[in-house]
């Protein structure tokens, strides 16, 4: 594993954004993990988020890209910390672009902040985390109604390695039906072989006992 997913796995527990316990996701699903970006709560912390996404947005689609798109809320953020640390970190100068929830009909209307996507944008979309390709499917759309702009790709902070709407996880099945390349920062098999039964500042993240929780989950909902 990359020094810099495990860097990014002790990151995400210092930053209280992965918590263990009973937790329920936007699909519906009861889960023993949660990964809450919103939990990023100081510049110091977007600052460094940004770095990771750039590290592996760079590692899997390299920077030949116009346009990172974050969906409102959550993926605004991202997108503005991310754009940055590519451009201080990799010298590409990315345009960063997000929709609103309401249209906007006065001074900068429209539905889109940040820059406007024009014909021939090539797109990768950040998110935080997707369990059951719920709001990607929300997003293509938007996407899709600005013009002819090509869709590259997702990234998302952790991959949660689950079943989507079928027998395949929610990725594979964003990949196929929308032609488009996905990557996470991390997975969760490489959070629990980081964490499980090691000591990180002083304490055990997951232990035996948790591990068989997440272990149970998976037989449900794994692939």
């Amino acid at each position: 594993m990359e020094q810099y997913k495990k860097e990014f796995i002790e990151f995400m527990v210092d930053c209280g954004v992965l918590r263990f316990g009973d937790f329920t996701t936007k699909s519906g699903r009861k889960t023993p993990f949660f990964v809450n970006t919103g939990f990023y709560r100081t510049g110091a912390q977007l600052r460094k988020l940004g770095e990771y996404y750039a590290k592996a947005i760079n590692d899997k689609y390299g920077l030949d890209f116009d346009v990172l798109f974050g969906p409102a809320y959550k993926g605004i953020p991202l997108a503005v910390a991310t754009t940055m640390a590519i451009s201080e970190f990799y010298q590409q100068d990315i345009k960063y672009c997000s929709n609103r929830k309401e249209v906007k009909d006065h001074g900068d209307t429209g539905i889109l902040l940040g820059s406007p996507l024009t014909d021939g944008d090539r797109v990768i979309i950040i998110e935080d985390v997707t369990t059951a390709g719920t709001s990607i499917g929300e997003t293509m759309p938007i996407l899709a109604a600005q013009g002819d702009v090509k869709v590259l790709g997702l990234v998302v902070s952790v991959d949660r390695m689950e079943r989507g709407q079928g027998s395949k996880s929610a990725l594979s099945e964003i990949e196929e039906t929308y032609q488009i390349t996905t990557t996470a920062i991390v997975t969760m098999q490489e959070v629990v072989e980081h964490l499980h039964n090691q000591s990180y500042k002083g304490k055990i993240v997951i232990d035996d006992t948790l591990k068989a929780a997440i272990d149970e989950y998976y037989k449900q909902y794994g692939v």
